[in-house]
């Protein structure tokens, strides 16, 4: 197989500081970290200029329940949607327990969506606030943080594109397919990669399974070893750099389209319905371009074209157009916005409005 030595082979490192193997920070780790940083200020930016049950004191309460949803719905959104089988393995190392090891990776939007929507639930009933307006302040500032973990994911060469032209100005070489690689089926394959552990252990050091040795090449990778690039690279796929796309359309698109919904005040759950139809539209866009999870693409509707994610934001998107529909016909009054236009047309509201 030729393919064009020109295309982006991925370098990154996952690791913004690395200390020990697997640790301790990871750009994915603080990517989570800058999104609810930012969604905060969002946010606070809503509380000013718009009209809020919402305390700028008890902002910060609010986006670390919302966090903690997040994560957790993430996670377990991923292990029930995409890999159930970590429910019952362990592993020798800590945390033990495959559900707990989050520093491997492994999160799901989707779940993560439904761990904000019972968080949100849980502060909402707890601090006596419209349920609607937390879920509209949840969702305007989810978009960043889905940008920065795309990005990071991007970063990870983890959930990358399908193959691609070669010739495709963007495509991108993920040196991690390399673990997926038939060795058997393709003899030239495997001897380029033996040629690259003997450069990573040589003296024979290399004995055993070439693949065993894939964290040693992705290392001399990311630290721009050009031989061992030159050897493998004519080996490795062209593709989509489609963790960009949905940062672009489910992280930046989204965001604009809901900072132009509420530049005014709308009525509770609106923003939200706006937040799901867009995400989920933008979600089976984004789809089109992603490769499968090796483990689940067997059970992708292979007669419909349809992928697990795009089967997972059908559903979104019908809950948002409902939403839009049902509760912008509703006798309330608006909250929210973040463009203030004058100090007549906005003021704080309390719980006790009816809203």
């Amino acid at each position: 197989m030729v393919t064009c030595l020109a295309t982006y082979v991925h370098q990154l490192d996952p690791y913004a500081v690395q200390l020990w193997e697997g640790g301790p920070i990871r750009w994915y780790g603080l990517s989570y970290i800058a999104g609810f940083v930012i969604g905060y200020l969002i946010m606070k930016r809503v509380n000013t200029a718009g009209r809020s049950t919402v305390e700028q004191a008890c902002l910060a309460d609010m986006v670390v329940t919302i966090a903690v949803g997040i994560i957790v719905g993430g996670r377990l959104g991923y292990v029930l949607f995409y890999k159930p089988s970590m429910l019952w393995t362990m592993s020798p190392r800590f945390p033990f327990w495959d559900v707990l090891a989050i520093n491997e990776g492994g999160m799901a939007s989707h779940g993560g969506i439904v761990g904000a929507i019972i968080a949100c639930l849980y502060y909402a009933r707890r601090h006596g606030h419209n349920f609607g307006h937390i879920m509209d302040l949840a969702a305007f500032g989810t978009p960043v943080g889905l940008f920065v973990g795309r990005i990071a994911n991007f970063v990870n060469g983890e959930l990358y594109g399908k193959p691609c032209d070669e010739n495709l100005p963007w495509a991108v070489k993920f040196p991690q397919e390399i673990a997926n690689w038939n060795l058997g089926a393709d003899p030239a394959r495997a001897v380029a990669l033996g040629e690259a552990v003997d450069l990573v252990a040589p003296n024979g050091t290399g004995a055993g399974p070439l693949q065993s040795w894939l964290p040693d090449l992705l290392t001399a990778i990311q630290s721009g070893n050009r031989e061992i690039i030159g050897i493998l690279a004519p080996y490795i796929t062209a593709r989509h750099p489609s963790q960009i796309y949905q940062a672009l359309l489910e992280g930046l698109l989204v965001f604009i389209v809901l900072a132009i919904a509420w530049m005014r005040p709308r009525k509770p759950f609106v923003i939200c319905g706006v937040f799901l139809a867009a995400y989920g539209v933008m979600r089976v866009i984004g789809e089109i371009y992603r490769l499968p999870d090796d483990h689940i693409a067997h059970m992708e509707a292979a007669q419909l074209h349809v992928s697990r994610g795009q089967l997972l934001s059908i559903p979104l998107i019908a809950a948002g157009l409902l939403m839009m529909w049902h509760f912008g016909r509703k006798p309330i009054d608006p909250m929210g916005g973040w463009f203030k236009r004058s100090s007549a047309g906005t003021g704080r509201v309390t719980a006790d409005d009816d809203l």
